[in-house]
């Protein structure tokens, strides 16, 4: 009588083997068309007042996080009154810039005893506030399928 369970382990070990690796090489190609699905965002920043400070740079991916800290911050130096940030490795999906001028260096927006912003500052799309900062709304952009430039005049 002919025995089966050899050649069917034998069968089986090598489906095994086929799966592992099946399941190896597509998380690879899923991670390396993740990767290809990462975008830069470049912010140019014009019409400072001077070239004093810094600029702070934030991007934010949700409303909550709007004109917070953000998913990604930078702080640059303004050169002949203007400034360049790029933000990269973002995936697809909606963000939204702010800024300010740090003319004193002290990392954060003075304002006077009335809450309104002593130091300038700008948003994505140039979204200006009415009677208050302005609106995650007004700012949002989306990242679809290429890299991005914004650009914020202050």
């Amino acid at each position: 009588m002919l025995d089966i369970c050899p050649v069917i382990k034998k069968n089986f070990m090598r489906l095994e083997v086929k799966m592992v690796s099946l399941f190896f090489f597509g998380m690879l190609s899923l991670n390396a068309q993740q990767q290809s699905e990462m975008f830069n965002v470049t912010v140019n920043i014009s019409n400072f007042k001077n070239n004093k400070g810094f600029a702070l740079v934030a991007i934010c991916n949700t409303k909550e996080s709007f004109l917070g800290a953000g998913i990604k911050a930078a702080k640059t130096k303004i050169t002949n009154n203007v400034c360049s940030v790029t933000f990269k490795d973002l995936p697809k999906g909606m963000y939204a810039i702010s800024m300010f001028h740090d003319e004193n260096d002290n990392n954060k927006l003075d304002t006077n005893f009335l809450g309104i912003p002593k130091e300038s500052y700008g948003c994505s799309n140039n979204a200006k506030g009415f009677f208050g900062p302005p609106k995650w709304e007004q700012a949002k952009f989306e990242i679809r399928n290429k890299d991005i430039t914004q650009h914020i005049q202050i």
